[in-house]
């Protein structure tokens, strides 16, 4: 029954039982004046009787108009007062009760007033500290899981959904992660409130290295970390150090030997003269290999930065090729330079150009036993076979009818250090350095290198140069 039926019931009653109480005294105290008189009165008597009934009936009527007035205006704040305070459970912290009841009621819509105003303030700050910290957690390098007590990942960051590869929604399963034994018994061990250090794992190709904690409440949280790069650059860095150690071991014994060889006082002037001469070229072979390195540092370190001009390419590929000539004489093999005029002019750094002409150049003429070797150009229009927009620019090519690279090969020609014939690549005097200079030239001016060759056809390496070189490294 509702508060207003309540009051209106419990009115009505009271004021009944009032007027009955009043009627029955009044009825009774006319009967014993009645009495008392004798029998000389039964008329007036019933009339009076009579009238007190219907006043009391009509005081009963007013009464009960009145109860219901004074239930309504009790009850309607009352009223206000549940609907607000449902509203705020419910979340809606727009709500408040008006502040216009009397008494005991008005001060218990001040109190839900201010209780409104708090929730609202709280909750605004509640919301704007989870903001903060969803943001960081999810800006994070590495990836966060979390997981509860009944083996349900409960929150993850989008760096931890890269790693793990899983795209379904929180909550999910940990069926959903991949399943690698280091990761499953980390996140169990953390589950029974043991803590995983440092453990490394190799997944989908990526080496992750994770930690595992439990939480106060049941659960865990795994922090993961790619160290793909690293561990890559890692063995970089030791493929380069055995490579350099590799490279210059030869000459090293080389100069070693034939100067431990000078020093008996016996030996012939000719077999001197002629030590001595081996001497100095493996000396100026480890100095190239020294000064390449140097230059390779020198780019990626991002100490040599490219100043682009509008070069002439034929006078480049000229200067160029005249180191080149004698050898090339020597063994027969042809020099040509074929420019078109709407692809004679490059757009790069001058001393850059004739670095990566030069070292092309050699290094094609030092794998050509017979025919020919040619620095080409040609345009690039800015739209390819498709009608899709690519950058504008120009070709340079150096193309020989050298015995050519294996297909198996070409996609690690530009890497340094990396030969096709070891042996014949030595004795022919190459670093093994001088098309990572060109590929790390060429990309410094936000263009590309790529190679294409034959068996017994030739090989034919082209640098792209952009037209516009914004963004160039």
């Amino acid at each position: 029954m509702r508060l207003t039926q309540r009051l209106l019931l419990g009115s009505l009653i009271v004021v009944s039982l009032i007027v009955v109480c009043v009627v029955i005294i009044i009825d009774h105290r006319l009967d014993v004046t009645i009495g008392g008189a004798g029998a000389s009165m039964p008329a007036l008597v019933k009339q009076a009787k009579q009238d007190v009934y219907l006043v009391g009936c009509l005081a009963l009527a007013v009464a009960a108009g009145v109860a219901i007035l004074f239930a309504r205006a009790v009850s309607k704040p009352i009223v206000e007062l549940r609907d607000v305070a449902r509203g705020l459970a419910a979340g809606d912290l727009s709500l408040r009760p008006s502040l216009t009841a009397p008494g005991e009621v008005g001060d218990l819509a001040i109190a839900l007033h201010r209780l409104g105003e708090q929730l609202g303030a709280r909750l605004t700050a509640l919301e704007a500290e989870d903001s903060l910290l969803t943001a960081l957690f999810d800006s994070l390098n590495e990836g966060v899981i979390a997981v509860d007590s009944r083996q349900r990942v409960v929150r993850i960051n989008a760096t931890g959904r890269r790693l793990v590869r899983a795209l379904v929604p929180v909550p999910f399963p940990l069926d959903h992660l991949p399943r690698d034994r280091v990761l499953r018994d980390a996140i169990a061990g953390a589950i029974a409130g043991e803590v995983t250090e440092s453990a490394e794992a190799v997944i989908d190709g990526r080496t992750l290295a994770f930690t595992a904690r439990p939480l106060a409440g049941g659960g865990a949280v795994v922090a993961l970390l790619d160290l793909t790069a690293t561990r890559r650059l890692e063995a970089v860095r030791r493929d380069f150090v055995a490579n350099v150690s590799h490279e210059l071991k030869t000459p090293l014994t080389v100069v070693g030997g034939f100067a431990e060889t000078l020093t008996d006082e016996d030996l012939p002037a000719n077999q001197r003269r002629q030590f001595a001469e081996t001497i100095l070229a493996n000396t100026r072979r480890m100095q190239r290999i020294v000064d390449d390195l140097l230059d390779l540092s020198r780019i990626e370190s991002g100490g040599w930065v490219p100043k682009p001009a509008p070069i002439d390419v034929r006078a480049a590929a000229a200067d160029a090729v005249v180191p080149s000539r004698v050898i090339a004489a020597e063994k027969g093999v042809t020099l040509e330079v074929c420019v078109p005029d709407d692809a004679s002019t490059v757009r790069a750094d001058a001393t850059a150009l004739r670095q990566i002409l030069t070292n092309l150049v050699e290094n094609a003429v030092r794998h050509t036993s017979t025919g020919s070797v040619t620095v080409a150009t040609y345009r690039e229009p800015g739209l390819d076979a498709a009608g899709t927009s690519s950058p504008s620019g120009v070709w340079l090519i150096v193309r020989d009818t050298g015995a050519g690279i294996p297909a198996q090969h070409l996609p690690r020609i530009f890497e340094r250090f990396y030969r096709v014939d070891r042996a014949r690549s030595r004795d022919a005097g190459g670093t093994g350095l001088g098309l990572a200079i060109v590929r790390h030239l060429v990309e410094a001016h936000g263009g590309h290198v790529r190679a294409d060759s034959q068996v017994g056809r030739g090989t034919t390496v082209a640098a792209f140069f952009p037209d516009s070189t914004t963004g160039a490294a």
